[in-house]
């Protein structure tokens, strides 16, 4: 079986060589999503919070776009560029991930470009 690609304009843009989402044996990933605006392209909030609630809304935007939902997300990774804003990205985190069972999470931290401070990617399995 070949892979399909996903793609949305209800998420950013690639700005790269990488597709926003690959379906393959039932299996969709989403490519790490930041707090960019789909239509403009520019980054949304410049809080922890903020950026990650538009990250989320990406994420959802491709899982869509392939046929999916949060509901079938088995793992998620969430990028922070800083320790101390756990806290306030899993408050936000749980506004978007609200029943169970929850998918796997693991939680890194890393540099990101100027002014981006969370970055998500998902795996989910579809059917």
């Amino acid at each position: 079986m070949s892979k399909i690609e996903i793609r949305t304009d209800n998420a950013p843009t690639p700005v790269a060589a990488f597709s926003q989402g690959v379906i393959k044996n039932g299996i969709l990933q989403v490519a790490g999503q930041v707090a960019f605006d789909p239509a403009t392209g520019t980054i949304v909030g410049d809080t922890v919070a903020e950026q990650t609630r538009q990250a989320l809304r990406n994420v959802v935007a491709v899982l869509e776009a392939g046929g999916s939902s949060l509901a079938d997300v088995m793992m998620m990774r969430v990028y922070l560029t800083d320790t101390a804003h756990f806290a306030e990205m899993n408050k936000v985190y749980d506004e978007f991930v609200t029943e169970g069972p929850f998918p796997a999470r693991t939680t890194v931290y890393v540099g990101l470009p100027a002014k981006l401070l969370v970055e998500i990617d998902a795996l989910a399995v579809l059917g």
